[in-house]
């Protein structure tokens, strides 16, 4: 077993292929989730091309157990690298729900700044309790919760995911999605 350029290459190449079809695949997990059909096909289809390509070079070679290595390595780092790529891509929307003794407050800011909240009073052990109900795009969300933590430091929210909603367009401005979110982005 020599381990020479061209085996350090064949590393390389095992690496870079198992980063793109493990980054892919978290994607394509993403879009899954979010019933995006069409985008999973494709990266459903370029994922296991990729993949297909790197076990092939590690099976054909297992005499050569630093392409094993490096297969596990470039599954390791895809995983961390798809995530990273998911988070900033950000695709959907999500729903905040701040909970808050200040909500008539929150909302009006909220309202003043073009966000569209609705707000639901609820009662808690001591008094009012007001729940805020706010649909962002995910690259909004932690704009929106900074700001409610600004305006009311105790308040408690949770975060959902959002696959599907029905929104009247009067109330909500339309804000691209996809690939064209990418195009629109800053």
């Amino acid at each position: 077993m020599e381990f020479g350029w061209e085996t350090a290459a064949m590393c390389g190449l095992i690496i870079l292929a198992r980063i793109a079809d493990v980054s892919l695949g978290t994607l394509r997990t993403v879009c899954i989730v979010q019933g995006r059909k069409t985008l999973s096909w494709f990266l459903g289809f370029f994922e296991i091309l990729i993949w297909i390509f790197a076990v092939s070079k590690v099976i054909g070679n297992l005499n050569q157990p630093v392409l094993a290595v490096s297969y596990a390595f470039g599954f390791a780092t895809g995983n961390y690298i798809g995530l990273v790529l998911e988070d900033w891509l950000s695709f959907g929307r999500r729903a905040v729900k701040v909970f808050t003794r200040r909500g008539l407050e929150l909302a009006d800011t909220f309202w003043a700044e073009g966000v569209p909240v609705t707000v639901f009073e609820g009662e808690g052990r001591d008094n009012a309790v007001y729940e805020l109900y706010i649909q962002v795009a995910r690259r909004r969300v932690r704009q929106v919760i900074q700001r409610a933590r600004d305006l009311d430091p105790v308040c408690f929210y949770v975060i959902e995911d959002i696959r599907a909603a029905n929104t009247a367009p009067q109330m909500m401005p339309a804000e691209p999605s996809g690939w064209r979110a990418l195009l629109k982005r800053k």
